[in-house]
């Protein structure tokens, strides 16, 4: 993929567009895209996405593209390999595409985000070539919401949760529209990243409907996440308590594991890294005594954020070198290849708030 910014610059000239164009249509400047496709600067994945956008008029160099930003982080030759058996095995079908991206769902939680990108980038580059059902655009909308999750960067991600947007649009399933909106809402949030970014796609899921749904509950909790992240207690609470409204209706089993549901043991950790902002001791150690009361055994990785919950709650009280010291044994008891980088993001918010006590 040396040759990246070169294919942006002959899909741009094939249209007939300048740079100017493309940079009024991104957040990118005409400089910075000049440098792209001169490979001076590194074509990632949303600066494609955003020539994608901005060429959306020829549908097969737009797929070409998007093939291109997913190409990334993988070797081209297995992806060569995945398409290649794609197209001797048949398409399959909408369903079996539909169990193929909940069972991404649900290695996610157990195995994370860097042992599934490789094999969820390839998924989706045949995925694309099969976008002629509303099925498969739902499919592919959840699917490219986990793919986001897996990158490094929010930049990044917020540009796969854009284009999952669309992809959901597509769908014309209004549960799938809510659900990715409210997913990389509180993907974000939580993470305490680009909220500006997390509000907005909060706000379109709840305006989307009212319905009680898994996606409206991730919005709202999005929504209080950021009020959290914005000083704001009331504002927060207030939010907190209408998703405890919609949980009790829509709560996930408490034995599914999958990073589409949102069983207690989930919601009780939402709840703690909320009320650890907040710096509110009462409701967040509730939160924490009730996520490891609940949560599986398996899933090691989710006791290290409740561990960190904790350790940001005491630098909040006042205590900054405890709970700097208790994040970084917690951090040091996770094996190397189960830290994640959300668990990282919280590390540092602990180091935030240690530094200012």
């Amino acid at each position: 993929m040396n040759d990246l910014g070169t294919q942006l610059r002959e899909a741009r000239t094939e249209a007939g567009v300048t740079l100017a164009f493309i940079a009024a249509r991104s957040c990118y400047s005409a400089a910075h895209l000049s440098n792209v496709e001169a490979g001076r600067r590194t074509a990632t994945p949303d600066v494609v996405l955003a020539y994608a956008r901005a060429l959306g008029g020829a549908d097969m160099r737009r797929r070409s593209l998007l093939a291109a930003a997913t190409v990334g982080p993988v070797a081209a030759g297995e992806l060569i390999r995945a398409g290649f058996a794609a197209a001797l095995n048949g398409r399959g079908s909408d369903d079996q595409w539909a169990e193929r991206v909940a069972r991404y769902g649900r290695d996610y939680m157990e195995i994370g985000a860097d042992a599934l990108q490789q094999q969820l980038a390839g998924d989706l580059v045949v995925m694309q070539q099969h976008l002629d059902t509303p099925a498969m655009w739902a499919s592919a909308a959840r699917a490219l919401v986990t793919y986001g999750k897996t990158t490094k960067n929010p930049t990044e991600a917020i540009g796969w949760y854009d284009i999952a947007r669309t992809a959901a649009d597509r769908s014309d399933d209004l549960g799938v529209r809510v659900w990715v909106r409210g997913r990389a809402a509180i993907a974000l949030a939580y993470e305490g990243a680009a909220l500006p970014v997390a509000r907005r796609y909060a706000d379109e899921a709840i305006g989307l409907s009212d319905r009680p749904s898994l996606g409206r509950l991730n919005a709202l909790m999005a929504r209080a996440h950021v009020y959290a992240g914005r000083g704001d207690v009331d504002g927060a609470v207030a939010a907190d308590e209408a998703a405890l409204r919609v949980f009790d209706k829509v709560a996930s089993p408490d034995g599914e594991i999958s990073d589409a549901a949102v069983p207690s043991w989930r919601m009780a950790t939402f709840r703690s890294m909320l009320y650890a902002r907040l710096g509110l001791v009462g409701p967040g150690e509730q939160a924490q005594s009730d996520a490891d009361r609940w949560r599986p055994p398996s899933l090691t990785r989710f006791a290290t954020h409740i561990e960190l919950h904790r350790a940001l709650m005491m630098a909040k009280a006042g205590d900054g070198a405890g709970g700097m010291a208790y994040a970084r044994r917690a951090w040091a008891a996770l094996p190397a290849e189960r830290r994640s980088q959300t668990l990282g993001l919280v590390l540092r918010e602990v180091e935030r708030a240690a530094r200012h006590r």
